[in-house]
């Protein structure tokens, strides 16, 4: 077809099934393009403290006041994904019949979590967690300011069963001029819940969850950590306010400060229960542009999900996971009770 480009990222609209897919040629390029799993580690780490000119340029860094970008110094440092499935020049829009696309517009950003080649979570300090969701909070609140852009999602993979491809820790960032469709429908289900209640659904789950208090793992501040009622993962845990707050771009520092302690006895607990853990961790982020009130229908929330077992056809036909573990015994045992 005429249209058609080879590696050339491009996101394609799925008229079938109302969503959008992302096209991406040069993410075969990354290491583990083998489906067999491989331990073989790179002979140099490029995201290791002292290793800064193996990567692409940094684009934000939290740094020591007396270092200079893109060298030593640094507690965090976000550059461009070097197997990136996004570009952040301007896109052109084509439709051909049917077919529906966009050139591979948006932001596709590795934050290097730390200068440590630490390959867990589980072994940051209070202080690493808390430059974390600076950098988040920096990185989410610079590119509201790109109108091109529509949605964010902010997540880390850990592990090789969630689709980590290095071991040293880091998160990505991608950032479209769409809004996929599973960020769609629940952005609709929270606004049509906010509109016939008169409070956000997140709120009223963390709520109700507080109130049965079973499936609760911990609570700090305002915050909870709860395996949901009905959790698609096994020892799938959210955390959450039963308070009105907007997303993560307008955190205060006290609120940080409180999320990183939650978040890190959390990580403890599912690492003390589950050997190997690979999990995914997901940031909510709201559709962009949204104004401040109506940013409140959606608040922030972190989802970790553990990935003990592979999907099969079912759960990719039918969208439906199969969990083979209660959430109450999973809250129970994150407990520790």
């Amino acid at each position: 077809m005429a249209h058609w480009r080879l590696n050339v990222s491009e996101i394609r609209y799925d008229r079938l099934h109302d969503n959008h897919v992302l096209i991406a040629p040069e993410r075969l390029q990354r290491p583990d393009k083998s489906v067999i799993k491989s331990s073989i580690e790179p002979a140099v780490c490029p995201f290791c403290e002292g290793n800064e000119s193996l990567t692409p340029k940094e684009i934000f860094a939290l740094r020591h006041s007396d270092s200079l970008a893109n060298q030593s110094g640094w507690y965090t440092r976000v550059v461009p994904n070097l197997y990136k499935a996004v570009v952040i020049e301007a896109p052109h829009h084509h439709n051909f019949g049917t077919f529906e696309s966009w050139d591979g517009f948006g932001a596709h950003e590795v934050i290097i979590d730390t200068p440590a080649h630490y390959v867990s979570m589980s072994q940051w300090n209070h202080e690493e967690m808390v430059a974390w969701f600076k950098t988040l909070r920096a990185r989410v609140e610079d590119l509201r300011r790109d109108h091109r852009l529509a949605s964010i999602s902010l997540f880390k993979n850990e592990g090789y069963d969630a689709g980590s491809t290095m071991s040293h820790c880091h998160t990505q960032l991608i950032a479209l001029p769409v809004i996929p469709k599973g960020e769609r429908e629940l952005y609709t289900r929270s606004r049509e819940f906010f509109e016939s209640h008169d409070y956000p659904l997140m709120e009223s789950i963390v709520r109700d969850e507080e109130e049965a208090a079973i499936r609760i793992v911990e609570r700090a501040g305002e915050f909870s950590a709860f395996c949901p009622y009905a959790s698609a993962y096994p020892f799938e845990v959210i955390i959450a306010s039963s308070q009105a707050m907007g997303p993560i771009d307008v955190l205060s520092n006290e609120k940080i400060e409180i999320l990183s302690t939650l978040l890190l006895s959390v990580i403890h607990r599912l690492n003390g229960q589950l050997d190997d853990l690979a999990f995914n961790l997901w940031v909510s982020t709201p559709p962009l542009h949204e104004d401040r009130e109506r940013s409140l229908i959606y608040p922030f929330f972190i989802r970790i999900t553990p990935r003990l077992y592979r999907f099969g056809g079912f759960e990719v036909n039918t969208d439906m996971m199969i969990n083979p573990v209660e959430p109450e015994l999973a809250a129970k045992l994150l407990r520790g009770d």
